[in-house]
Parts: C-alpha cells; structure tokens; sequence
C-alpha cells in the first residue's frame, strides 16, 4: 500500500490522494462484507457491445449501482427488464475513478412470483422427463364409482361446492373426506400423507384432489415435487380440481385426469343423474321393442311348427313306416333266394376246379410224363453211349498210328540206361560194362556194354 505524504515534519496530519483514499475505502468495503444477497427494483438497465449489464437495484428508499460482467450474466436464464423485481447475489465494492460505492453482481435471479415460476418450469421438465406426464401412464376413470374419496381442507368453500355436485349429479355414490391442509409450508406433507392413507386403505373407486382459488404462492403446496410422486404412487385414480380455470398445477399433468375447477372434480368422476335417467328410459324402451319383436317371431315360428307337426302326425309316419317295412321284407327275401342260387352255383365251379386240380389226376399225370422221359433218358443213353464208342475206336486208332510202340514191331527198340532209366540215343552217354535195358515190341531184355562203335 502506498504511504500517504507528509505536509512539514512539525505537524502529524496524514494526506490521501484521491486514488488512494478511493482505493482504501474498496479494500475496507471488500473485506469486510464479502457477499451478500440483495432484493429490489431493476433499473437504470444498460447493456454495452462489451456484454457487460449495469443498472441500479432500488426499493421505496434508496438504490445502489450494480455491474454484472459478461461470464457471469450469460448463465442468467431471463432477460432482465427496466422494473422487474430481482434477487442479486453480490460483492460489494467500489468503482475507484469516480468513487461510485457499487455492487458486482456473480448471480441474478427473479424473485417472489418469477423464481416461483422458474422453479415450476424447472420440476415440470423434470417430471416430464421421467415419464410422469404420459398419457399412457394415465387410468381410466370408473363410470359408476360407488364410493368417491376427496382430499381437501374440510373447511374450504371448494368441498362444499363438490359435496353440492356430487348429491345433485350421482346421489348413489358415497363420498369419503380426506382432511389435510392445502395452503402453507405444512400443507405439502399433509397432502402427501392424505394421498398415502387413501391408497393404503383403498376404501374408494377414484380420489378428487381439490384446492380452490388463489394465489401462485397459494397453491404451491401442489406444485411440491413430494405431492406430484404421492399423485402418481396412489393406486387409486386421482382427479385434480386445483384452482380456477386458469391455473395449472404440477399436481394436475401428473393426475389421470384435469378438471378446471373442484366443482368440475366432481362433475367428472360421477355420471349425471338425469343423463343416466334419460340413457336407463331409451334403454328399457329398446328392450320392450325387442321383446315384442321376439315374441312375434317366436309366436311365427311356433305357428310354422305347428303345421309341420301336422304333416308329420305320427299316425301317418306309422302307416308310412309299416308300408316300408313290408318293402323291406320282400326285398330281403328276394336276396336271401337270389343269395342262395349265387352260392350255389359257386359251390358247383369250386367243386369242377376241385376236381380239375385234384392231385390224384396230377399224379397220373406226372406218372406218364416219368415213363415217357424215362424211356427217352434210356434212348439218349444208348445213343451217347454208342457215339462214344466209335470217337473212342478212332481215337485209338489214330493214337496207335503215332505211337513209338508201332515202331517197335518194325524191328525197332528204346534203349535205356538200366541204374537210372534214363533214354540213350548216343554211343558217347553210356560207359563200358554198364547195363543197359532195351524195350521191345514184346517185353524187355538187358545187357552188359561191351564193345561203343561212334557213328
């Protein structure tokens, strides 16, 4: 920190620049109240080609200027507005070249109605995106309910109102009052609670969730996120009459059905009386027309019955049935007659095939046809036999012809070797004083080699 200067050394008085006394008075300001929240009037609003905002915050008393630089207003999710009522998150400091004592804004939000309004779009995206709001979700309503649950202030005008409804329209229907507070930081629980003890107890056929008129703040308790998942965990289907026409309610997407006021409620979840009266008349109306017409046409078939009856009396069914029957019998005896001359003649064409096909007349035959190839068998015998004989007398000859042993009557002989037996055509192969054996055309003689001549 710069030292203030010092004006002559006799006295002690301590002199600030401007810069320095401004720069002082920031640093003080800025430690010593850090952030704080501010609520007031929006105006004076500037908005420079740099993106930075300016503007001042006042109430009935006073104001204070205010800068809100360009990161931090880009997060703001309204476009502020000259007299808008704003809630400000801010630091408190000073704008040193004029000495101006200001606020620097890190967040902006609208306050009272507007933050509520941000907050029940906030939770409807939300709900919406867990499905809470789809139509398939959503029960149908019972036509005739027989007992009707209402949960709602049970000093209000609007049970009053549905009460009046519900006596006029369907005085059938039972109606079971809920009590539970509908306006207030208590009133969401209770209404919470009053959704849970209907549907544990499951004593009616439909529930009217109602609340009269008011205020947005009036009837935030049905906007609680708590609420809209009691709506939708209830086993029971729950109709919401919450408000005017007007207004909307979380309570109301979340509900299976939406009437514009409580009396509207009521005049959903019951059919009208005269309506129904009206339905019940045209109804037994159509039912005596269709009677009387099913009498007539039974009393047409009935009569159409009768006259066949006639035609089939069963006097005449009998004489009919006994002229049948002599028919039949007639014609059982005729195939009983023609049954017998058929069986008779296929017996007598049996018998002729029985005869025809006896084994004694196949015996006899087989017998001759024995004889007869026997004798032929004899006859083939002798001639094979007698042609082979001749074959054999030519072979022989023939044979006989070329046989060496012819030769041997010519004067000829086979000379062998006597130990061996082996055939000698040359002087040369037998040895002195062997023996030799020679074949004659008559029996056989040997002798001793005693004399081998070369040719």
């Amino acid at each position: 920190m710069l030292q203030p200067s010092r004006a002559g050394a006799h006295t002690e008085r301590v002199v600030y620049t401007v810069s320095q006394l401004n720069r002082e008075v920031r640093t003080l300001l800025e430690r010593s109240l850090a952030v704080v929240w501010i609520e007031g009037e929006l105006t004076n609003l500037a908005q420079p080609a740099s993106g930075h905002w300016y503007f001042s915050l006042k109430d009935r008393d006073a104001q204070v200027r205010c800068a809100m630089f360009r990161q931090r207003n880009i997060n703001v999710g309204f476009t502020p507005r000259a007299g808008q009522h704003v809630l400000a998150r801010a630091r408190v400091s000073l704008y040193e070249p004029r000495g101006d004592y200001q606020l620097i804004v890190e967040h902006l939000e609208e306050a009272g109605i507007g933050a509520l309004k941000r907050e029940f779009e906030r939770l409807k995206a939300k709900l919406a995106a867990e499905g809470l709001f789809a139509a398939e979700r959503k029960r149908s309503l019972p036509r005739f309910p027989a007992r009707i649950g209402v949960v709602t202030s049970p000093t209000g005008a609007a049970v009053r109102d549905i009460l009046h409804i519900l006596r006029r329209r369907f005085p059938p229907a039972a109606v079971l009052i809920y009590p539970t507070l509908v306006q207030g930081a208590a009133a969401a629980p209770a209404i919470v609670d009053a959704l849970a003890l209907a549907s544990a107890r499951a004593e009616c056929d439909v529930l009217i969730l109602a609340r009269g008129g008011g205020s947005l703040e009036d009837l935030w308790a049905f906007n609680d996120e708590r609420v809209a998942r009691a709506v939708q965990a209830c086993t029971i289907p729950v109709v919401a009459g919450i408000g005017h026409e007007i207004d909307f309610t979380i309570a109301d997407w979340v509900a299976d059905a939406r009437a514009p006021t409580p009396s509207g409620a009521a005049e959903l979840v019951t059919p009208d009386r005269h309506a129904v009266l009206q339905a019940l008349a045209k109804t037994a109306e159509r039912l005596r027309v269709a009677s009387r017409r099913e009498l007539r046409a039974l009393e047409t078939r009935l009569a159409h019955l009768a006259a066949r009856l006639k035609l089939a009396h069963p006097g005449a069914r009998l004489l009919q049935q006994a002229q049948r029957l002599d028919d039949l019998e007639q014609r059982l005896a005729g195939a009983m007659r023609g049954g017998l001359h058929r069986d008779r003649h296929r017996v007598s064409e049996a018998f002729a095939r029985l005869v025809r096909l006896s084994p004694e007349h196949r015996v006899r035959e087989y017998r001759l046809r024995h004889a007869a190839l026997e004798a032929r068998l004899d006859r083939a015998l002798a001639e094979r036999m007698a042609q082979a004989a001749h074959r054999l007398g030519l072979a022989r000859r023939a044979l006989h012809a070329v046989s060496p042993l012819a030769t041997l009557t010519r004067g000829f002989a086979i000379v062998t070797r006597a130990s061996d037996g082996a055939l000698l055509t040359d002087s040369s192969s037998i040895g002195l004083d062997e023996e030799i054996e020679a074949r004659l055309a008559r029996g056989r003689v040997r002798a001793r080699v005693t004399r081998k001549d070369p040719e």
